[in-house]
This record gives C-alpha cells, sequence and structure tokens, in this order.
C-alpha cells in the first residue's frame, strides 16, 4: 500500500468523522458538506443516519436511494443524484487504471490509490465527486439543499463507499465486473497488437506554419437540396425499414453534413439521447415521436419538455432544463436586483423572488428563470400539475427573459 494514502481504519463514534474511515470516504462526505452552508440540517442529517433512519440503499448509475424516516409515520423517498461519466470518459479512465499496475492492484485490494484519481482527474475524468455534482432530492417538503434526510442518505452511504470503492464507480456508471472485464480486453489487445515505431515528426508550431503557407483553397460549398432525393433501391421486405423512414434520416444526414462544412460542428457532440430530442423537436411526426421515446426509456411528458427546451436554446437548452448547478453569486444577486425593480414596476402585488441554484423563482406567478452555462437566462412556466416548461427562447438580460415569460403567461 502507498504510504501516502491512509488504510481503512475504525471512524469515531460521533462528529463529521464517524461516518467515513477512509480517504475516499471522507472526501465523499467533504463534496457534500461543501455543496452547502446550511450547518443546521447537515446536523439534524447526521443525527437521523447515526439514529438508523435511513433505509435499504439502492445504488444505480447516477442515483442512489433510500427511504428515510423523519418524524411523520411514513418514511420520506430521498436520493442523491451524480453526473454518469460518458463513453469517452470512461475509455480515458480505464487507460488511465490499465497504465499503471499499482492502479489496479490497488483496485484488487477494494482500496482507492490517490494517485489514480490525481491522473484521471489531469485527464479531464471527476472519480470522486465535486461538490457542485451532488444534486439531493426528496419528497419531504423541506426547500433545504440538501434537505435533512437527503443529507442523512448521503452520510450513511459514506459507510458503504469506505469499504467498497467500486460504489463511485458504479454512481459513475459502471460496475466493478464490467470495469475489470474491460480491464481485461484491454490488457488483452495491448499484448496481441505490436505497436508500430512512432514517427519522428515536426513540431506542432513548424507543421501548422507550413499548412498555413500553402493551404488549399476548399471548394465552395453547394446549395443543400431543395428536395429528399429518392433511394436507389427498396428496403428489402421483413426488415421493418419504410422507404420513407429512411429518406428522411437522409436528408436529416445531408443538412447535418452542409452545417459541419460550413463550421458548426455542435451535432459532433451531441448524445444519443440530445440526438433523440433533436430529431423530435423537427416535427417528425407521431409515429417518430413515439419511438423515439420508447428507444431512449424517457417518460413522455419528460421527453416532450425536452423538445421544447430544444426549440428554444438547443443543446444548451437541454442542459439547463435537466442540470442544475451553482452559478457565481454575484451574477445571481444583480439578476436579482434587477428583477426586484422590474417586478415593482410591472405589478402592485407583493412579489417573491426564490433563490436556489441558477435558478429564480418567481413563486406565486409561476415563472422560472434559469441560468444557462452560456450566461443566458432561460424562461419556465409552471404547468397545472406543478411541472416546469421551457417557455421562450433564453436572453443574456433577465428582465428580458421575465418579459417574455410574464406575456406568455398571460400576466
Amino acid at each position: 500500500m502507498n504510504p501516502a494514502v491512509p488504510g481503512p481504519r475504525r471512524a469515531p463514534a460521533r462528529g463529521k468523522r464517524a461516518f467515513a474511515a477512509t480517504w475516499w470516504g471522507q472526501a465523499w462526505v467533504a463534496a457534500l458538506e461543501d455543496s452547502t452552508l446550511d450547518a443546521g440540517r447537515l446536523s439534524r442529517g447526521r443525527t437521523y443516519a447515526r439514529k438508523g433512519m435511513v433505509g435499504p440503499v439502492t445504488i444505480a448509475p447516477g442515483k442512489v436511494n433510500a427511504s428515510v424516516q423523519g418524524s411523520r409515520p411514513r418514511p420520506y423517498r430521498s436520493s442523491v443524484h451524480l453526473p454518469v461519466l460518458t463513453g469517452p470518459q470512461w475509455d480515458t479512465l480505464l487507460d488511465t487504471i490499465a497504465a499503471r499496475a499499482g492502479h489496479l492492484a490497488a483496485l484488487l485490494d477494494d482500496e482507492m490509490p490517490a494517485e489514480l484519481v490525481d491522473d484521471a482527474r489531469r485527464a479531464g475524468v471527476p472519480l470522486l465527486p465535486l461538490p457542485t455534482e451532488l444534486d439531493p432530492e426528496c419528497s419531504c417538503p423541506d426547500w433545504g439543499y440538501p434537505c435533512k434526510h437527503a443529507a442523512a442518505l448521503c452520510y450513511a452511504i459514506a459507510a458503504t463507499i469506505d469499504t467498497d470503492p467500486f460504489v463511485l464507480f458504479a454512481l459513475r456508471g459502471r460496475g466493478r465486473e464490467e470495469i475489470f472485464a474491460q480491464l481485461r480486453a484491454l490488457r488483452t489487445a495491448a499484448q496481441e497488437t505490436a505497436a508500430p515505431p512512432a514517427p519522428a515528426g515536426i513540431p506542432a508550431a513548424a507543421a501548422y506554419a507550413h499548412w498555413a503557407e500553402e493551404s488549399p483553397e476548399l471548394p465552395e460549398l453547394p446549395e443543400p437540396a431543395a428536395h429528399t432525393t429518392a433511394l436507389p433501391v427498396t428496403p428489402p421486405s421483413g426488415a421493418g425499414l419504410a422507404a420513407a423512414d429512411l429518406e428522411r434520416l437522409m436528408a436529416d444526414a445531408t443538412a447535418r453534413a452542409a452545417r459541419l462544412l460550413a463550421g458548426d460542428t455542435a451535432d459532433l457532440y451531441l448524445t444519443q439521447h440530445q440526438d433523440a430530442v433533436r430529431i423530435a423537436a423537427s416535427d417528425p411526426g407521431p409515429e417518430w415521436f413515439h419511438h423515439l421515446i420508447q428507444n431512449t426509456g424517457t417518460k413522455p411528458t419528460a421527453f416532450a419538455r425536452l423538445t421544447h427546451a430544444w426549440r428554444h436554446g438547443g443543446p444548451t437548452g437541454i442542459t439547463v432544463a435537466e442540470h442544475p448547478y451553482a452559478p457565481d453569486t454575484t451574477v445571481m444577486k444583480a439578476a436579482r436586483t434587477a428583477l426586484d425593480a422590474a417586478l415593482a414596476e410591472m405589478t402592485d402585488s407583493p412579489t417573491h423572488l426564490r433563490t436556489w441554484r441558477n435558478r429564480l423563482t418567481l413563486t406565486h406567478h409561476g415563472i422560472q428563470l434559469r441560468l444557462g452555462p452560456d450566461a443566458r437566462w432561460y424562461p419556465y412556466l409552471q404547468d397545472d400539475d406543478g411541472e416546469w416548461w421551457p417557455a421562450a427562447p433564453a436572453d443574456t438580460d433577465p428582465v428580458t427573459a421575465l418579459t417574455a415569460a410574464w406575456s406568455q403567461n398571460g400576466e
């Protein structure tokens, strides 16, 4: 064992460190406690966890669930969300583990090597949670972030992470057996394929200068076809493929290729989930919409809400709809000041703006503004079921976004 990495040890019976003995378990607790300034709810959460009020825990990719007994007879449903790693991030992480024999040896001993976490972080892969990544959720009426029930769940799961660091991998999207199987495949492939000698090459700056001096002129882009070209052959019978569907996909691929040639590379970075929403937002018809819902495994209402988000904001609109985050507090305070002044002129009745992470909610009017990672404000309206729906295109000015939602809401 690396002496710089403390091994498992008995945790104290009380206090913050009572729930995690290893350094990686304590990193989980630190991420929870750094994600909020509400020490009171954290203290209550520790008490709940210590008294055994957290029920059996279920761990799934991106989520841990449990029932937590509160002051009422019926326990609450609490969960903590953590973003799963993308496919390329997993490839990078597996390559990082395979690169050093010590990483694999420590994992086989159910220990999390600190060097692995550092190597992965330098490669752009967050293995341990960041404070801004933990996203608690609870069925209780407490607006705390986190509430004491979700905090109790976070503290309770720390002991499990202590004894099994692969819980962190599972929350990021892949379990122990899958990881070891993929590591074995990587080693087999490396043994079977002899690496060719690396070319001598030239410095990157020199290569770019040479290209800039003799760069060929690109041809003019042709105008996109105004109609869909017919398929050269009909699909085979019994294949389950319709000519009209294939022609629609061909037209979509042609339009995307034209955008790529024009320099618009946004479509290159879409996940399958986002690409399905993109197709649905183009109004392909009810049958396609139904199949897209089925194949993504998304609930119909949630999928419809994401198509609205795409129409108003593209890929960033989907990110804003699905992932709250903690923005710069000065930006939120400035926006709130501007909105308070605008609301004073728009209505004579008292208004209340509630702030939560990147969201400002006008509670009594069913209006919400969400600050996106592109520094634009996305207006949302609340329906009769309490669900929030994208209402209008985003704007860099929060007052303009509020006005758009206000007019949509018939205020």
